[in-house]
């Protein structure tokens, strides 16, 4: 029997996994699942809540027949599954543990059935393989939110591009692409604390100065992404993340910008949005060894 993928998503608050049926790219729904998952917690709570919705995943097929596809945050040692997280606000119970020994051991299965893809080239990886880039040798990645994810492919094979700690007006991009941008610049505007982006979004239409931020925020975003898309020759940019959902707040701003640089790069959003990561992380295996499943 040919082995089965199964992609997933670990991320600082969740994990999702789910079986991909890969040369049409779609998930098995009935092996969907997903749970809320304390990334502040001890190791052991962690592993046990991500092998518990691997299990559930899995379900009745035999562990030797499964190919697994982690999507993890960075920095991490991705070929060898250690967990290299160590400041940020998540994980770091986690840190130097060797993820793929301890997931083979709990799961039962060979260490060698894991890999591990950066989560911004899962994301891109899914929309190559069968989404918004798909079709382009040379695309851009880039998921706004609470951080600011890139990733670049170059004849089809997605990498982290790790923009986010990249020089820009005399910072950092994420200083001035994420969610804490919005509502700190929100707040200097109007003296206003808001929750989220989404929040923000809800008020553009009776509020000039939230109208005010998302402008600012489509032309600072359209001057990354000139720098950015000039570098890598990208032919093509998807963007993905909760901002995104925003995108018709921003992309005049963005779009003017673009234009002044003379930029004709086709700008677009996530076709797959979660099922993005998924799908690109069960492709790191490739599609030797697929054939279509049906549960």
């Amino acid at each position: 029997m040919n082995k089965m993928n199964l992609g997933v998503d670990i991320g600082g608050s969740h994990i999702t996994a789910s079986l991909v049926n890969l040369p049409g790219g779609q998930l098995i729904d009935s092996s969907v699942k997903r749970k809320a998952v304390d990334s502040l917690q001890d190791k052991e709570v962690i592993l046990a809540a991500w092998c518990k919705v691997i299990e559930a995943s899995v379900g009745d097929i035999a562990h030797h027949n499964i190919q697994i596809g982690i999507a993890m945050p960075g920095p991490f040692d991705y070929e060898n599954g250690i967990s290299l997280i160590k400041d940020q606000d998540k994980f770091r119970s986690l840190y130097l543990a060797n993820i793929k020994e301890e997931l083979a051991l709990r799961l039962n299965i060979e260490a060698d059935c894991i890999k591990f893809i950066n989560d911004a080239a899962a994301f891109l990886q899914g929309e190559v393989f069968c989404g918004a880039a798909k079709g382009y040798e040379r695309a851009l990645g880039v998921t706004l939110g609470t951080g600011l994810g890139s990733a670049v492919t170059i004849d089809g094979n997605a990498t982290d591009a790790a923009l986010w700690n990249s020089s820009f007006r005399g910072g950092i991009a994420e200083d001035y692409l994420s969610t804490r941008w919005f509502l700190a610049r929100y707040e200097t505007l109007k003296g206003i604390k808001v929750d989220g982006v989404k929040e923000l979004a809800s008020l553009a239409t009776k509020d000039a100065s939230a109208m005010q931020v998302f402008k600012e925020f489509g032309m600072a975003l359209g001057e990354f992404l000139t720098t950015v898309v000039n570098e890598y020759s990208s032919q093509v940019v998807v963007l993905g993340g909760n901002i995104s959902q925003a995108f018709e707040l921003f992309e005049p701003s963005l779009t003017e910008k673009l234009k002044l640089a003379k930029l004709n790069t086709k700008i677009k959003l996530s076709e797959l949005n979660e099922n993005a990561t998924l799908i690109g992380a069960a492709a790191c295996w490739g599609l030797a060894q697929e054939e279509s499943v049906e549960l």
